[in-house]
């Protein structure tokens, strides 16, 4: 796309037009994107249905597009059961808005895509959970690490502030026809057993163009003033690991993880966002404080980081390595072994796998579990000695 050669080609530039990308044959594109067979928003059309009249439909779309008539449906709000008693909560968008929000996206990463920077690995383009893993994996084994800061952005994906994302998206786009249609998704609300809810707050559940929103929000909020303007201050080593709003922090000098803990609260408050202390600590962890462990009789403490708890471990020459298990908060029961891959899917750009209460939604469900307990057995596999994990010498 043209656009991702300008942005990359010119990292100041600011995108004035870009509407007018909204083309019949661009949003047909979009549109065979989406799967088929999938559950219906609001007004119960389905992927097979909207195809019957496809060009009659886009061509509709995108009068309504030009015109600025277009308004997105709210997104219709259901809940699966969980093991525990609980429920979840599922978005699912109408297939038109489904369709404009693939067309945002796709124009939204070609420009951030060559902003982002690649201490991130959530929902972009040839990354993914493995990476985020491997890196974090890679980091701990061959740097100075001794301490993580592992911290939890309360309800992130619910409390994305308005305004604020807006204002990120100016950085670089700043075609007002453009953005008032980001602000329509924002604000199109949730319909639940037949009542309206306001979202004030929050991306678009169940979007297609959260993911994207999400990155660029917290490019801007953590990313690049990590990057920046924490890095630069520090004496010691330092590495964040990010995959969507889930991310840890690896320092080499304890006061630095501890000055950078107070900092990020207040960072993030800036943008409207709360960190989770019960969900949030900083622990002494590494190499040498796992073999200082040993000396004395005891362990460090755990982290948790994408579904896995990570611990210090030693390999069967009493070296260092870096141990991964199942973490047993995302992994209650057998039939719970999706904690993690729900919550990611609901916001996974390429995975429409919605609730209408027909067999569909077991189907999608049941593919999903199996889905992350493939994910989760391929990664203790690699874990195994003479693998993928790094060994200290």
């Amino acid at each position: 796309m043209a656009i991702a050669l300008r942005a990359k080609g010119d990292s100041k530039c600011k995108f004035t037009s870009l509407a007018h990308v909204l083309t019949e044959n661009f949003l047909k594109e979009c549109f065979r994107e989406l799967k088929r067979g999938k559950s219906p928003g609001i007004d119960g059309v389905t992927v097979g249905e909207y195809a019957k009249k496809l060009d009659e439909n886009i061509a509709n779309l995108v009068a309504r597009l030009k015109a600025k008539q277009y308004k997105p449906q709210p997104v219709l709000r259901v809940y699966i059961p969980k093991p525990n008693g609980d429920k979840r909560p599922l978005g699912i968008p109408a297939v038109e808005d489904k369709i404009v929000q693939m067309a945002l996206k796709k124009i939204l990463e070609s420009i951030f895509e060559q902003d982002f920077i690649n201490t991130s690995y959530g929902f972009r383009p040839n990354r993914s959970c493995h990476d985020a893993l491997k890196k974090l994996n890679k980091v701990i084994m061959t740097s100075p690490v001794n301490f993580v800061v592992d911290m939890d952005i309360s309800k992130f994906f619910d409390t994305v502030d308005h305004k604020k994302l807006i204002e990120c998206l100016k950085q670089r786009v700043v075609d007002p026809s453009l953005l008032q249609l980001i602000g329509r998704f924002l604000k199109s609300g949730i319909m639940e057993e037949g009542k309206y809810f306001d979202t004030k707050m929050g991306t678009p559940q169940g979007g297609i163009l959260s993911p994207i929103l999400a990155n660029v929000y917290l490019h801007y909020a953590l990313d690049k003033w990590f990057e920046e303007e924490v890095k630069p201050q520090l004496l010691g080593s330092a590495q964040l690991i990010r995959y969507a709003d889930d991310f840890v922090v690896c320092f080499e000098k304890e006061i630095e993880a501890r000055v950078f803990g107070d900092d990020l609260r207040r960072r993030m408050g800036k943008f409207g966002l709360t960190i989770s202390e019960e969900k949030s600590k900083i622990i002494e962890f590494g190499r040498c404080p796992c073999m200082g462990a040993k000396r004395y009789g005891f362990k460090c403490e755990t982290f948790d980081f994408l579904g896995f708890t990570h611990f210090c471990d030693l390999s069967r020459k009493g070296k260092f390595k870096l141990g991964r298990k199942t973490s047993p908060e995302e992994v209650q029961t057998e039939d719970d072994g999706d904690e993690y891959m729900v919550e990611a899917y609901i916001r996974n750009p390429t995975s429409q796998h919605k609730r209408d209460g027909s067999d569909n939604h077991l189907n999608d469900v049941n593919s999903h579990r199996r889905g992350a307990n493939r994910y989760r057995a391929h990664l203790q596999r690699h874990s195994r000695p003479g693998l993928h994990s790094v060994r200290g010498g």
